[in-house]
């Protein structure tokens, strides 16, 4: 089964440098079949950009996991300077497309969620998905109103819409190397 799996780019290092990683929570995305139901018209490439787009929104919540943990950030950690900093979380969604075997539905959770049996190596990725630096800015507002984009907040959904607009590259796994290289 293909998953979608949200992560960051501390994770996206942990993945290269162990060649295997376990998800948090066990938690991925997938085209599942409450998810074909929900959206009986689309194609199987439409429900993968669902799955995939859960997984996306699902890694912002992982980056605020690592602003918040992080002591030595400031209280303005969302300003687009600060998304440099060494300190600061790298304000990049980012999501890791796998084939893996064993995955269980939780449609009790989403549509689209699965539960994985066990961690992911990279022989396992297909590819990997990750925001261009210009959605860096986006991405940190976005970080900050997830929640409140959730319970149906009309001004946070428009935050989140935007940096939502910005599509993920796409990254072969031999590429994923070269581009952690360069962040």
């Amino acid at each position: 089964m293909r998953v979608y799996i949200p992560a960051t780019i501390p994770i996206l290092r942990q993945l290269v440098d162990e060649r295997e990683f376990f998800p948090l929570g066990a938690t991925a995305f997938a085209v599942t079949p409450a998810l074909r139901e929900a959206y009986a018209a689309g194609d199987e490439e439409e429900l993968a950009d669902v799955a995939m787009n859960e997984a996306a929104r699902a890694s912002l919540r992982l980056l605020a996991a690592e602003r918040d943990g992080d002591d030595d950030a400031d209280d303005d950690a969302t300003a687009p300077d600060e998304a440099a900093n060494p300190g600061s979380p790298i304000y990049r969604r980012a999501v890791i497309a796998a084939d893996v075997t064993g995955a269980k539905l939780r449609p009790d959770l989403d549509d689209a969620v699965v539960k994985l049996a066990g961690p992911i190596s990279f022989k396992e990725v297909a590819s990997v998905h990750v925001d261009l630096s210009d959605a860096e800015p986006q991405v940190a507002k976005a970080v900050d109103v997830i929640d409140a984009a959730d319970l149906g907040d009309p001004d946070a959904e428009f935050v989140l819409g935007d940096a939502e607009d910005h599509q993920l590259a796409w990254y072969a796994t031999q590429e994923l190397p070269f581009l952690l290289d360069l962040l």
